[in-house]
């Protein structure tokens, strides 16, 4: 249904509309007002946004514990956990209007999913030429994965296992396989992600299947059970590096055993702060305009596994959740209404 927009607010063309999560586990599509750009400011245009299925579910689920609340805040999230919500910030769009060197420009923009808004230009990213706007929504995910090798610092020859092989996962086993001589293994319960791994280059394995004596192991299945199989995994005094949030449920390991004798560690990282190896040197900025660089690789596309329409996501989002929709990452397009 149309909505009118507020008679308060200037409007710059059709209505807009976003999604919100009404209550834990209800989500609604909802009329958007919009104001006039100001100087230092864009307006954006969807064409295509990504659901980040780790967070984003959880979320969808109200699992935000509530101590977590202002730290798990998007960019520009409206409402409070759990609810009512306006959240996610994988968004692709066009400038329609704005500082003449963004006007007509294809950006991204860490902004939840809505049709169109307004905000100010420093916060998108141009999005190179030759990478397609459905595969530049990956720029959040694999701009959590560069963090994560600045934090990991992965060396020629190593072997390395990744633990999970969703969005996040993927994008840093791609990542990986860069480095010379690396030997990288995609690591996951569903045997289906070995096409997934071919696709990207690198190895893959069951859980059980997989080889110890990692170098590095990047653990990102946000369960526990792929936190100990991380574990087990590595070589004498190696790091997991956990990029999983966990939302409120309760991790629980075995540290007796090989973590001790072998001086094991567990290392966390999370994007929303520059890894302190480069914070000195590189801007959050930076880091972002890197992702959309590195998506000029053609072999991220394996990671677009489904493409829903905006009009749908409330029905998405709650298969989603409930683990009825398979596959990596969720693409959502704007039609015009």
């Amino acid at each position: 249904m149309m909505g009118r927009l507020r008679e308060d607010v200037p409007a710059v063309g059709p209505d807009a509309h976003a999604f919100w999560l009404r209550s834990p586990g209800r989500g609604e599509i909802r009329p958007a007002a919009l104001r006039d750009p100001g100087p230092d400011e864009v307006l954006v245009r969807t064409v295509c946004s990504g659901v980040s299925r780790g967070t984003e579910t959880l979320v969808f689920r109200g699992a935000v514990p509530p101590d977590q609340h202002e730290a798990m805040r998007a960019p520009f999230q409206e409402g409070d956990f759990p609810g009512p919500v306006k959240y996610g910030y994988l968004s692709v769009g066009t400038v329609e209007r704005g500082p003449p060197g963004l006007r007509g420009r294809t950006v991204f923009c860490l902004y939840p999913h809505q049709s169109a808004y307004v905000v100010p230009a420093g916060a998108v990213t141009v999005v190179p030429e030759g990478v397609p706007a459905t595969r530049a929504v990956l720029a959040g995910t694999v701009e959590t994965a560069v963090n994560a090798l600045w934090d990991a610092a992965p060396l020629i020859g190593d072997r390395v296992a990744v633990v999970g092989a969703g969005m996040v996962g993927c994008c840093a086993a791609r990542l990986l396989n860069a480095f010379p001589a690396t030997q990288v293994t995609l690591v996951d319960v569903d045997g289906g992600r070995a096409e997934v791994a071919a696709a990207l280059g690198v190895d893959f394995a069951l859980p059980d299947d997989a080889h110890g004596d990692r170098d590095l192991v990047v653990h990102a299945s946000a369960t526990s059970a792929g936190l100990r199989r991380s574990l087990d995994l590595l070589a004498p005094e190696s790091t997991v590096i956990d990029l999983s949030w966990y939302g409120d449920e309760e991790v629980r390991l075995p540290l007796g055993g090989a973590f001790h004798s072998g001086r094991l560690a567990i290392r966390s990282s999370q994007v929303g702060t520059v890894s302190p190896a480069r914070a000195g040197r590189r801007t959050a900025a930076e880091r972002m305009a890197l992702a959309l660089e590195l998506l000029r690789d053609p072999a991220f596309d394996a990671l677009l596994t489904g493409q829903s329409r905006f009009r749908e996501l409330p029905d998405v989002m709650a298969r989603l959740a409930a683990g009825r929709l398979p596959g990596l990452c969720q693409t959502i397009t704007y039609e015009e209404e």
